[in-house]
């Protein structure tokens, strides 16, 4: 037992502290299950006052701290690298505000992505962000990791939608950041503290935007024979001066795992299918279809499906946002990228991820968002393979110089966390690193919070996380 755990246990009583072996082996690692890590403690808080105090009795005890939302992030952020207390937020689900006339909600961090669009659904509003995990993932992580989703293209990512948060740093120090009013004068603190994953302090409350449900949508499925073929397409829709809700790409593979598993109908010999929503005014609506079917058939598409009524397109978004769970048929483990490149080279980047699967022995279905170029490449393999492994994250690595080196980045949504640590170099010189440094440790000058996150440093090195050093771009 740790030293602090008897304070934790003062606080919070036996139920929401968790010490022995067997409990804390459940939370040794998030959904980058490559790389693991047990905390020393797991405390599961109620408020913003109980995660103030804990992070007091950690800055006593000298102990890490590591916020965790649903362990659905993919790139090792909900993992303690260097033991510590682990901070879980799922109990803080409370929706504590809707203003529905200025579209705001004020929520805690362990409220469900979904959950908070179906609260205000009945008022013709929804939260826009929709990661694929939103039926589990929460408002915290996703402010974390500054997550995206399908709707991503049209939409924007969660830092376009978050007003204001209530954070408290590693001393247990309590800061309320922006307000629910747009453009807040000064710094942007809260377009600061989203997307530093857990590095700068544990998100307690946010307000968020709320957007009006759209009058109308129309979904359709392209179906192509060849990845080529569905690549370019996608530049052929904004050529064309369609701005899709969405516009997300599903392998041979992943079209397999999906329609054994949900039955949608999906054409078990095509390469490729595009998922292409629009919305917005319904009298509008027909002729935008229209065009997008157009475009899609001069693309290439063999057969273009519009879906029929409500239930058949909701059946197709399960499908599409099941798809890597789906892909638990074909292997043991599965490894997502998060890379992104400018979508008009999609089809040469598809052409290069084939040819690297191939040279490191390794099968990578691909399921993404097409639309704004965020890939993600799935490597499935036996994680008890230790050779197997490391061929995975090898070639996850030269997926990522090749992103960088065609003009794009490391992640979209799912963060650096530990995953992408030995890959910054390629992105940042080391006087860019060295002032991100800077502003990490204006917000936690301790280093205590999620240690070994983002950037590249000592704890993470020593305890063998950092897996591969980069390819020179």
């Amino acid at each position: 037992m740790h030293p602090a755990t008897p304070e934790f246990l003062a606080l919070l009583g036996r139920e929401r502290v968790l010490h022995a072996p067997a409990d804390l082996l459940a939370y040794d690692c998030d959904a980058f299950t490559v790389a693991k890590g047990r905390p020393d403690v797991v405390v599961l808080p109620e408020s913003t006052g109980e995660v103030a105090e804990i992070c007091r009795i950690a800055s006593r005890h000298g102990m890490p701290i590591v916020p965790r939302g649903a362990g659905t992030g993919l790139s090792g952020g909900g993992m303690a690298v260097t033991g510590g207390v682990l901070v879980g937020t799922a109990r803080m689900k409370r929706i504590l505000a809707v203003d529905v006339a200025n579209r705001r909600a004020t929520v805690q961090p362990g409220v469900v992505n979904a959950k908070l669009s179906e609260a205000v659904k009945a008022s013709g509003l929804c939260y826009a962000p929709d990661p694929s995990s939103q039926f589990a993932c929460t408002i915290g992580g996703n402010v974390a990791e500054n997550s995206g989703g399908p709707h991503t293209l049209k939409y924007g990512v969660t830092v376009n939608h978050v007003l204001g948060v209530t954070v408290v740093r590693g001393d247990g120090e309590v800061l309320a950041l922006g307000g629910t009013v747009e453009d807040m004068p000064g710094l942007d603190l809260v377009g600061t503290f989203v997307g530093s994953e857990g590095t700068f302090g544990i998100v307690t409350e946010a307000i968020v935007r709320l957007i009006p449900l759209p009058e109308g949508v129309r979904t359709m499925l392209g179906v192509f024979d060849s990845v080529d073929a569905a690549s370019a397409a996608v530049a052929s829709v904004i050529r064309a001066g369609v701005v899709p809700a969405a516009l997300e790409m599903m392998d041979h593979t992943v079209i397999q795992a999906v329609e054994a598993a949900f039955g949608f109908g999906f054409p078990l010999d095509a390469a490729a299918v595009l998922i292409v929503e629009i919305d917005g005014a319904a009298p509008a609506l027909p002729r935008v279809a229209d065009l997008c079917v157009s475009v899609l058939r001069g693309a290439g598409a063999r057969e273009v499906r519009v879906a029929r009524d409500e239930a058949e397109r909701q059946t197709l978004w399960k499908s599409r946002k099941k798809a890597i769970g789906a892909l638990g048929r074909y292997a043991p483990a599965h490894c997502t990228q998060d890379g992104v490149i400018p979508p008009t080279r999609l089809p040469e980047v598809l052409r290069a991820i084939a040819e690297i699967a191939a040279r490191y022995r390794i099968r990578i279905a691909n399921v993404f968002h097409a639309g704004d170029g965020n890939l993600h490449p799935v490597a499935l393999f036996d994680d008890r393979d230790a050779d197997e492994v490391d061929r995975v994250l090898a070639a996850g690595a030269e997926i990522l110089t090749l992103c960088v080196r065609l003009g794009g980045t490391l992640s979209g949504e799912h963060g650096i966390g530990i995953e992408k640590i030995g890959q910054m170099a390629l992105m940042f010189s080391p006087d860019d690193l060295a002032a991100q440094e800077a502003v990490r440790a204006a917000w936690d000058p301790a280093g205590r919070m999620n240690p070994g996150k983002i950037l590249p440093q000592r704890s993470c090195i020593e305890v063998g996380l950092l897996h591969r050093r980069a390819a020179p771009v």
